[in-house]
């Protein structure tokens, strides 16, 4: 369906206001909480939905773990103990080894199980619930991390990173579509960002960990690090067992009244009927996308506008792996190519990972000040500057150790540039731009795309950088660089500013096929017919 001038959606659903009481209308409701939802600030937002905030956190803090396996598996393959135990001696070098193919095989196993377990959430969640699908994951994660922890050989291990992967997967494209649904507007941008700082989070514990067990020489020194994974699953299964189930979970399957119980023990005041004015206003947005587009599937997330949401989505995780994160996201294996000492490798990738934390904290600020399109324009920007940097002093210096040193820095510098915008913004991205009856799906997408994205920048990677192939050590840079410039253009010309729309406005904008670039200019009143443009930025 095309939204023209003359024609205004109306949503004609109902909520019962309690037995014996006349049916009221939900347009009226959904307009009241469409604009108290404007009106909302952040600290107001805050204290009014600390409950929501609080099991959004809970339920992004499973991501912890995929992030602290990513650093762990690559930090592993410049662990003596592991590279000893699992490797192949290299004369050339005088060292124990991982092979490319090893370090590809390990990596992208991990790859094709998230990309499996993001499928199946975006399958499961419609059906089931987030909650359902979450615990069902955190049971088999504790059983699967059994199988790296006692593996006895790298095909036992490729095994178990597979199956660890799977409920990686849910986790990853679950936890922003959960918390960009259950919490306000003013809200979304932070809660949604939280998920990348519980990626950094995951991958500095990694990264301490793996620092404080390099020099041991024995099996603890990777089978423990293994073992701490454990940490995790089983005391967030407990408590994750009392979380609400999304309310759009139950508009969408039309069950409003567990809707608005979910929004009560989310913090809404069932009392005042604020619960019930958030539910008419979802309401009213399923009403709206169900005379764009019907359909749920997946096959729909390709079809009519959709399919722009979908490409936004999808290209815009692809960008995280292509503008260098498979060189300097995790930094530990590339320090010790490109000359450095192995103590000071790990030393210098826990500090790396500490700047990953602290720029997330920071892209908080960034986000409410500038936005989702700037920072992530300029991000990416930014990013192709330094990775062309690393690899002229590759060039110039290669050899040297004051090359060595500088060429580390600058991978420090791109960790910070890039937590502070494109890694954590992406999230937002993905969680504003897809419609709210394909969320689930089109999130799910999207981490695929990442994974697939993922898996080809881990093939090409260690054959650029490992020293049994390419040995380009930071010459690799140029090669990051051209894809970084590539996914800035696309970018300038694509992606549309989401910051301080509902999703409902969203769905008129792309209904409008409104352009990336004007997205912002563009004030929508879903209640009346057509839309205002502004003259300046919102």
């Amino acid at each position: 369906m095309s939204f023209s001038e003359d024609k205004q959606v109306n949503a004609v659903a109902h909520l019962e206001d309690g037995p014996g009481e006349e049916p009221v209308k939900s347009n009226e409701l959904a307009k009241q909480a469409a604009q108290e939802e404007h009106q909302l600030t952040l600290a107001g937002a805050l204290r009014k939905h600390p409950k929501a905030v609080m099991w959004s956190i809970l339920l992004s803090t499973s991501v912890v773990m995929e992030g602290y396996d990513i650093v762990l598996m690559s930090s592993f393959f410049a662990q003596p103990a592991f590279s000893r135990h699992y490797g192949e001696y290299i004369p050339s070098s005088n060292s124990y080894q991982i092979t490319a193919s090893w370090q590809n095989g390990l990596s992208n196993a991990v790859s094709v199980g998230t990309i499996i377990g993001a499928f199946a959430n975006g399958y499961f969640t419609h059906r089931l619930g987030y909650r359902n699908v979450l615990l069902a994951s955190l049971v088999a994660i504790t059983a699967f991390i059994f199988i790296p922890f006692f593996a006895p050989n790298l095909p036992v291990l490729l095994v178990g990173e597979f199956l660890c992967g799977i409920p990686w997967g849910v986790f990853a494209t679950m936890a922003p579509a959960y918390a960009s649904e259950i919490c306000p507007m003013a809200l979304r941008g932070y809660l949604t960002v939280y998920v990348n700082l519980c990626w950094a989070i995951g991958q500095l514990i990694s990264a301490g960990v793996q620092s404080a067990f390099s020099g041991n020489e024995t099996q603890w020194g990777y089978r423990v690090p293994f073992a701490i994974q454990w940490a995790w699953p089983i005391p967030l299964s407990f408590v994750l067992l009392f979380a609400p189930e999304s309310p759009w979970y139950f508009v969408r399957r039309g069950d409003y009244v567990s809707a608005e119980k979910s929004m009560v023990r989310l913090g809404y005041s069932s009392a005042s009927g604020e619960a019930k004015q958030a539910i008419a206003m979802m309401i009213h947005t399923d009403e709206l996308e169900k005379q764009i587009d019907q359909g749920t599937s997946y096959w729909d997330c390709f079809r009519g506008i959709d399919r722009r949401r979908t490409e936004i989505v999808c290209l815009a995780f692809a960008a995280q792996p292509f503008c260098g994160s498979a060189m300097g996201g995790t930094p530990t294996y590339f320090f010790v190519q490109a000359g450095l000492p192995t103590s000071i490798s790990f030393k210098m990738s826990v500090g790396g990972l500490g700047l990953a934390s602290i720029g997330t904290i920071i892209s908080w600020y960034l986000l409410h000040a500038f936005g989702r399109r700037t920072l992530y324009l300029w991000g990416l920007g930014l990013l192709t500057i330094v990775l062309l940097v690393v690899g002229f002093v590759s060039v110039g210096a290669a050899n040297s150790v004051s090359g060595n040193y500088a060429q580390a820095t600058m991978m420090l510098i791109w960790l910070l540039v890039y937590y502070l915008t494109v890694g954590p913004i992406c999230y937002a991205i993905i969680s504003e731009t897809s419609s709210t009856r394909l969320r689930s799906k089109s999130v799910c997408l999207s981490r695929i795309t990442y994974y697939i994205a993922q898996i080809v920048c881990n093939v090409v990677n260690p054959y650029m950088l490992n020293p049994t192939a390419g040995d380009w050590k930071g010459k690799t840079g140029f090669f990051w660089a051209g894809w970084a410039l590539l996914f800035f253009i696309w970018t300038y010309f694509r992606l549309p500013e989401t910051k301080g729309k509902t999703f409902e406005e969203l769905d008129i904008l792309f209904a409008r096929k409104i352009s990336a670039r004007k997205f912002a200019k563009y004030r929508v009143d879903a209640y009346t017919e057509g839309e205002q443009a502004l003259s300046t930025e919102e």
